[in-house]
């Protein structure tokens, strides 16, 4: 599960595109402009709020990110049926005590550079990365088993058979390993092998945004071509990639697919609708009825779906440690936060249906899961999931049983008289997100409480839910999938994204003091039952209690998401919106009409 960051009109004023093209490059007005001197190929411009972190695969950890277009894994899943199917491996068998798991690589594979992609990469990139405890990465936590939270192992059979194993049957292991990407061997094996002065492979340093990107090598779709800091990032076609069509055509078809930096969705809508971009997804609910009404005009078409594949939430940072003898956070507000009946008076001040109706223009959906509606295991209201309608008699009465009051000049104290004040980050440029805090803010300033809102940098933001812990609340979304285990680097107290309460980061100054709750370790705890439970009506039984204490302890606070809306222009061929989103989910059989 990774924090989402959405990614990328016609204006009516000639003066206003006139000053919009002086601001940004010529390019960037013109997506003719991004085609060298060369012939014309095949090619699409899509769009991205913010700079990527990061070129390796591994340690990425945000999304939108560049891996979806450079590598696969040896099963990919189909958007239209939520089926798995052949990618790299050309098949898979389990055997009969649930334990093991055998790919069969497809002949012939081979990176972009041509080498061959056998066996060996499958295990290196298992083995020496995503299993290795001096690499810090998220996979590492999705992949754990058990109480005693064992890795799987894996064995090279030969040149096309890898097999893995698992301590215990593992109910997600196929669809969460499947869907992995493979990693060069070859390339990368000797970054792991030796270490810097800082006694770290020096594999954490590599493929950063500095290194030249026709060094990077992969299996995917396509390959980074250029990329230009604030501005574009170009991807060419991986002339290696295993996909032909029955012709015997390599595939895919786009030749090339240029990433233009926008950090802001007023200025990506209008890139949109000038004809700078191809593709803008998601677009906001707001968009979709301008945009809908210009499909004839604009030669493009608008597509929904159902809800987005998210979950949009605020949350407060539980944090009760130190760091060199210092407070992670200060300890007045740390008491706040770390009382349910607080953060329960938060969830019933929002009012989410102003929310909808207002940013989302009725076509969100309120959440009160942290799994998604989607999923088989998702726990309805009327099953028990406690949801917090907008209620601010309720949150009045929790706050007076928490021990707070108001003074004389409506301001919102607790029990010692200080004043009720705190921080909310987002990331800047996210229009709607922006748009969420500030009805925040004015919702419980009718409590008493003053919340100050800052947007900033995305990464400026993941570095600080990583790394420094260095904030109070927060508001962002995380994707999802239907397999709730995908959620479980989030949800285990000791996970590398358990961001509501972070432990600390390896190679980061240790955290003193850390309090793990109970109602926090038994998510935990259940999270890793779940996901050994081969029975799927008591799979949902476990996840059903999961959503019931985090509905009721609210570590995170499920607000509104919208449904997935895109637009494309009709340009480009072959487009199938599937009900989870996701307009490029078929990437490899999309054409672009000259």
């Amino acid at each position: 599960m990774k924090f989402s960051a959405p990614t990328g009109f016609w204006r009516f004023w000639t003066f206003a595109m006139a000053a919009f093209c002086l601001v940004l490059t010529v390019t960037a007005c013109n997506p003719q402009g991004y085609k060298t001197q060369a012939a014309r190929v095949p090619q699409m411009v899509d769009s991205i709020l913010s700079d990527p972190k990061s070129f390796n695969y591994a340690l990425i950890n945000e999304d939108p990110n560049v891996a979806g277009l450079m590598y696969v894994g040896l099963v990919t899943e189909n958007a239209l049926t939520d089926k798995l199917e052949p990618e790299l491996a050309e098949k898979w068998e389990l055997s009969p005590d649930k334990k093991k798991v055998t790919f069969t690589l497809r002949e012939g594979l081979k990176w972009s550079d041509g080498a061959p992609l056998t066996a060996d990469d499958v295990v290196f990139t298992f083995r020496d990365i995503f299993l290795n405890p001096k690499v810090p990465t998220d996979i590492q936590d999705v992949l754990r088993i058990g109480k005693e939270r064992q890795l799987p192992t894996v064995r090279k059979i030969d040149d096309r058979r890898v097999e893995f194993t698992t301590p215990e049957p593992f109910a997600p292991f196929l669809r969460v390993t499947g869907g992995l990407g493979i990693l060069p061997k070859h390339i990368l094996a000797e970054t792991i092998a030796k270490t810097g002065r800082d006694g770290n492979p020096l594999f954490l340093s590599t493929w950063g945004t500095d290194t030249d990107p026709k060094k990077i090598v992969t299996n995917g779709q396509y390959t980074i071509d250029q990329y230009v800091a604030t501005q574009r990032i170009i991807f060419k076609r991986n002339p290696y990639y295993w996909r032909k069509d029955a012709q015997g055509n390599q595939q895919p078809y786009i030749e090339r697919i240029v990433w233009s930096v926008v950090e802001n969705q007023n200025t990506e809508l209008l890139q949109f609708r000038s004809g700078g971009l191809d593709i803008s997804e998601p677009i906001r609910a707001e968009d979709y009825p301008i945009l809908k009404k210009e499909e004839k005009r604009g030669s493009f078409t608008a597509y929904i779906g159902g809800t987005r594949p998210i979950t949009t939430f605020m949350a407060f940072n539980l944090n009760q440690g130190r760091r060199n003898g210092r407070p992670v956070v200060d300890p007045v507000k740390s008491k706040w936060f770390n009382n349910p009946k607080f953060r329960q008076a938060i969830a019933y001040g929002i009012d989410r249906e102003r929310m909808n109706t207002n940013i989302y223009r009725g076509l969100g959906v309120l959440i009160n899961s942290q799994i998604l509606e989607t999923s088989p295991y998702y726990l309805k209201p009327e099953e028990g999931l406690k949801s917090y309608n907008f209620d601010q008699t309720k949150s009045k009465q929790l706050l007076k049983e928490a021990g707070f009051k108001l003074n004389s000049r409506g301001q919102l104290t607790d029990a010692e008289g200080n004043a009720v004040r705190f921080t909310l980050i987002t990331n800047a440029g996210n229009t709607v997100r922006e748009a969420m805090v500030a009805q925040i803010k004015q919702d419980l300033s009718q409590l008493g409480i003053q919340v100050d809102i800052n947007p900033i940098n995305f990464g400026v933001l993941i570095d600080k839910l990583d790394n420094t812990q260095d904030w109070e609340a927060y508001l962002l979304a995380m994707g999802g999938s239907k397999e709730p285990n995908s959620g479980a680097n989030v949800w285990l107290p000791d996970s590398r994204s358990h961001s509501f309460n972070q432990s600390a980061s390896p190679g980061k100054p240790p955290l003193e003091g850390r309090v793990v709750a109970d109602w926090e370790a038994e998510i935990g705890r259940l999270y890793i039952e779940g996901a050994r439970e081969l029975d799927e009506a008591k799979r949902k039984q476990i996840y059903g209690q999961i959503q019931k204490i985090s509905q009721e302890y609210l570590p995170w606070i499920p607000l509104v998401n919208a449904r997935v809306m895109a637009v494309v222009r009709n340009s480009i061929e072959g487009v199938q919106y599937p009900e989870s989103g996701g307009a490029l989910w078929n990437l490899h059989e999309l054409r672009v009409e000259d």
